[in-house]
């Protein structure tokens, strides 16, 4: 397991003896990696052309001499104010068409030929020095790529990709239903990006921007590596990505990813509680699991006290410390990195929580937390590469959350995507049942269920395949506002939900917005197939909808269409398909997917049940399986096992059934693998 921070010896230059005390520091909190050099532009080439290693070189010369290792930065994420200055086309320009002054992060544009070939420079400079030094593991392409440019030179790339995507200004009219307000193109030269000083309604244009810049990204990251594979091809190489960031589609990345790394940021003991936190953080690091294929994954960042940005920057409790970052293990990751390792003295993450305050000592709580984990990293060497392969399949899309978020109706006051994720994934998570987080486009062969929350845009192909998945025995959930429109967000002709409309054996044919505060009831029919039984409160979305062929298994109770379809099951093949038509207080969630856990036999943690706010996660090496148990109750709690042998792996004893979990307490056991 891998234990570090972001490391910026950059700002300690003028302090030789807290550059000194940093590695007897690292040793004693059992931290065996550092990211260096992520914003080191102006330290390594303070002039054009004048180079400055030499600080680098000692300090990855005392890293190898005291076994510590790096992930080496490439600097682009913020550019010196030489060249700013000397070639201000490497500024950004924004939406407004203002060209940016020098400051910030990542205000440079991913189109310039100077900033690539400036970055080209750089970075083989990097590779051709230290991509053989032992103490180098790794690349850390950039830092937290994101943002976009509307420079001249991003317009005609912009106009470029459409051009090769449509191939005729006819296909793009038609794509983008041009024919609206008179928005018909007669000439490439007509486009432009969107922007508040022209058009931000054409949302298939919209669309086309946001998968240009990801485009565009991407092949800028791909610019990036192309010195340092040509001089080491072997050492792998990530790019870290953020929670919950819509700004790029990060699935486009997982192929050009030797390894997909991501910052994780928490805001524990805030007012959802921590069961909530710990469920949406644990959606977020099963999305990072699942992007390539289950391998594991690095949490790159971290914090291991608090951050300066966050509404509220609470300080995490006892135990959470070591909770949080086995979390992250327990998902998939095999490392435990923070930013920071040592506080900058100015500027804006001064106050940034990190590994060393500015007192400089280790004579601190955060500090013994921080060497806590790195002793159970220690215990757990055995798990690194091991994953987890889910029965249960969750899609959350990128482009349909664009779309959605773009859709305009038929609640512009809130249509909750990210809280409707976050309902469908916790009484998974809460049940202790691995869960991968995929795209519309991945391989849906190979689960049990598959769950589609609000699957809006239904891309060429989708449909078919999910009906393919429950012709051979899969089980499929649907929800209200699925099927409406396709990969240019053009409303599909004929009826809703479009291409899922065979597989569910529905028609939908309008949807009840409703306002803040009222409900409507979803009232269980008597003697339904998932044997549940009286009404659940439905608010903000009902579903009108006609079956099909499908069956009717809650119906709603009140308004004009009172007594129509709430929940419906259709059996095609061997497997069955779930719409879910409006949108219900819990209990519903709990009760359904349940029920659907019951039907299905999805893969859990362990047999037993488990008390509200503990969870249990999953990894294994095919031989032995490897069991974290993990509460974010705020409660002490007590877990019945399942009656097999395990070994807790941080205690280094036998486990014996009960196990008792302390407040923010966790338990890793082994067991011998399971047979399927």
């Amino acid at each position: 397991m891998l234990h570090g921070a972001d490391y910026n010896p950059e700002q300690w230059q003028r302090y030789p003896d807290i550059l000194a005390e940093d590695i007897r520091l690292m040793k004693l909190a059992r931290a065996n990696v550092m990211s260096v050099g992520i914003f080191a532009w102006t330290a390594l080439e303070p002039e054009e052309g004048a180079f400055t290693f030499e600080w680098l070189d000692r300090l990855l010369d005392s890293f190898a001499a005291n076994g510590i290792y790096a992930f080496l930065a490439t600097p682009s994420g913020a550019r010196p104010a030489w060249m700013s200055r000397k070639y201000p086309e490497v500024l950004r320009v924004g939406a407004n068409r203002v060209r940016n002054l020098h400051g910030f992060r990542h205000n440079h544009c991913y189109t310039s030929p100077v900033y690539r070939e400036k970055v080209s420079i750089m970075n083989r400079k990097l590779a051709e020095r230290y991509a053989k030094h032992p103490a180098v593991i790794g690349w850390h392409i950039s830092n937290e790529y994101g943002g976009d440019c509307h420079c001249e030179l991003c317009r005609d790339a912009f106009r470029e990709w459409l051009r090769a995507k449509y191939g005729t200004l006819e296909a793009l009219n038609h794509a983008w239903w041009a024919s609206f307000w008179s928005h018909t193109f007669t000439d490439w030269s007509q486009l432009e990006p969107p922007s508040p000083r022209g058009e931000t309604q054409v949302h298939a244009m919209n669309l086309d921007w946001r998968r240009f810049v990801t485009d565009r990204t991407l092949d800028f990251y791909k610019h990036e590596l192309a010195p340092i594979r040509e001089l080491e091809p072997d050492m792998p190489a990530t790019a870290n990505f953020m929670e919950d960031f819509d700004g790029l589609d990060y699935r486009k990345f997982a192929d050009a990813l030797d390894v997909v790394s991501w910052d994780s940021y928490p805001t524990w003991h805030d007012r959802q509680g921590d069961a909530a936190v710990g469920a949406w953080t644990a959606f977020n690091h099963d999305f990072y699991r699942a992007l390539k294929g289950g391998r594991p994954f690095m949490l790159m960042e971290s914090t291991p006290s608090n951050t300066n940005w966050q509404p509220v920057s609470k300080l995490k409790g006892e135990n959470m410390h070591l909770l949080a970052s086995l979390q992250a293990v327990a998902h998939g990751a095999d490392t435990v990195q923070y930013f920071q390792w040592r506080k900058s003295r100015g500027a804006s993450e001064k106050l940034h929580g990190a590994v060393v305050d500015h007192a400089g000592h280790e004579h601190a709580r955060v500090f013994r937390d921080v060497a806590s984990v790195g002793e159970a990293l220690e215990k757990l060497a055995e798990v690194v590469g091991t994953s987890v392969k889910p029965d249960v399949a969750i899609i959350h899309d990128t482009e349909n959350r664009w779309a959605v978020q773009d859709a305009q109706g038929p609640r512009n006051a809130g249509l909750h995507l990210k809280e409707t994720m976050q309902s469908f994934y916790r009484p998974f998570w809460e049940a202790g049942v691995p869960v991968d987080i995929v795209g519309m486009d991945a391989d849906f062969s190979g689960y049990k269920v598959l769950v589609a929350p609000m699957l809006y845009m239904v891309r060429s192909g989708v449909g078919e395949r999910i009906e393919r998945f429950v012709e051979a025995g899969g089980t499929f959930v649907a929800t209200y506002w699925s099927g409406i429109a396709d990969e240019t967000d053009l409303c599909f002709l004929g009826g809703f939900p479009g291409p899922l409309r065979k597989t569910l054996g529905i028609r939908s044919e309008e949807l009840d917005a409703l306002h803040d505060g009222q409900t409507n009831e979803a009232k269980l029919v008597d003697g339904n197939a998932l044997g549940l039984s009286g009404s659940y409160e439905a608010y903000e979305l009902c579903d009108l909808i006609h079956l099909e062929g499908a069956e009717a298994l809650a119906v709603y109770g009140s308004d004009f269409y009172a007594g129509r379809p709430a929940l419906t099951v259709n059996n095609l093949g061997r497997g069955k398909a779930y719409y879910v038509a409006s949108r219900n207080k819990e209990p519903f969630l709990a009760d359904f997917i349940g029920r659907i856990l019951e039907e299905t036999g999805a893969l859990r943690a362990i047999g037993s049940a488990l008390p509200a706010g503990v969870t249990a996660q999953l990894r294994t090496d095919g031989e032995s399986d490897y069991v974290f148990l993990m509460n974010f109750s705020g409660e002490a709690h007590t877990v019945e096992l399942d009656g097999v042998s395990y070994a807790d792996l941080l205690a280094g004893v036998p486990a014996a059934s009960p196990i008792e979990l302390e407040i923010s307490g966790i338990r890793v056991l082994k067991r011998a693998r399971r047979a399927e």
